[in-house]
C-alpha cells in the first residue's frame, strides 16, 4: 500500500495540476472522453452534430435561393430548416441537460479526490506521525511546531506535511516551467542561428 508520505504528495499534485489547467479545462476534456464511449448521451451528441449539420445545409441552400423567383421552392426549404431547426434546438436541451449532470459528477468527483481527500487524510490521520524525527537533532520548540497539533512530540504531523508538500510542489513546478522555457527558447534561437549558416554558405 502507498505510504502516507507518497499519497500526501501524489494528493498535492493532483491539486497543483487542476488549479494550473483549470478545472473547466479538465471538465471539457472528460466530457469529451466520455462522449467517444458507447452510451446513450454519445448517440444524442452524435445526433445532434447531424441535426447542426443539417440545419447549416437547409440555411445555405435557403439563402443561395431567391424568395422572390422560387418561391415554392425556398417556402418549401424554410419549412424543412424550421422544423429541422426545432429538432436541434430539442436535442440541445436534452444536451444540455446531460452535461449539467455530468458536470456535477465530474466536480463532485474531482473534489472528492484532491481537496475532499487531502481534508480526510488530515483529519484521520491528525494523531499519526508521518515520520519521526532523530532524537535529540532539534530544539523542542521545533519538535513541537514540527508536531503540531496533535502528532506525538518528535515527528512531524500531517498538517505540516500538508503544507511542505503545497510549498515544494509549487516551487518544483515553477522551476521546471522555467527550465523547459529556457530550452525551448534555446532551440528557438538555434534554428535561425542554423539558417542563417546555411544562407552564408
Amino acid at each position: 500500500m502507498l505510504s502516507l508520505v507518497l499519497m500526501i504528495v501524489f494528493v498535492h499534485i493532483a491539486i497543483y495540476l487542476v488549479n494550473t489547467v483549470g478545472a473547466s479545462t479538465i471538465d471539457l476534456l472528460v466530457w469529451h472522453l466520455y462522449l467517444k464511449l458507447p452510451s446513450s448521451t454519445s448517440r444524442n451528441a452524435c445526433e445532434q452534430q447531424r441535426l447542426k449539420k443539417n440545419v447549416v445545409e437547409l440555411k445555405r441552400e435557403m439563402n443561395s435561393t431567391s424568395s422572390q423567383d422560387e418561391f415554392a421552392k425556398w417556402a418549401k426549404l424554410r419549412r424543412r430548416h424550421d422544423k429541422a431547426l426545432e429538432e436541434f434546438e430539442a436535442m440541445n436541451k436534452i444536451i444540455s441537460t446531460q452535461k449539467s449532470s455530468f458536470d456535477w459528477t465530474v466536480k463532485t468527483a474531482r473534489w472528492l479526490s484532491t481537496n475532499g481527500l487531502k481534508m480526510f487524510l488530515q483529519f484521520w490521520y491528525s494523531k499519526t506521525p508521518v515520520f519521526a524525527l532523530p532524537h535529540g537533532w532539534l530544539p523542542y520548540y521545533v519538535e513541537w511546531i514540527l508536531s503540531f497539533p496533535r502528532a506525538p512530540l518528535g515527528s512531524v504531523s500531517i498538517q505540516v506535511w500538508n503544507n511542505v508538500c503545497a510549498s515544494a510542489v509549487a516551487v518544483f513546478a515553477e522551476m521546471l516551467g522555467a527550465l523547459l522555457v529556457q530550452i525551448i527558447g534555446q532551440k528557438g534561437s538555434a534554428v535561425p542561428a542554423e539558417q542563417e549558416a546555411k544562407k552564408a554558405q
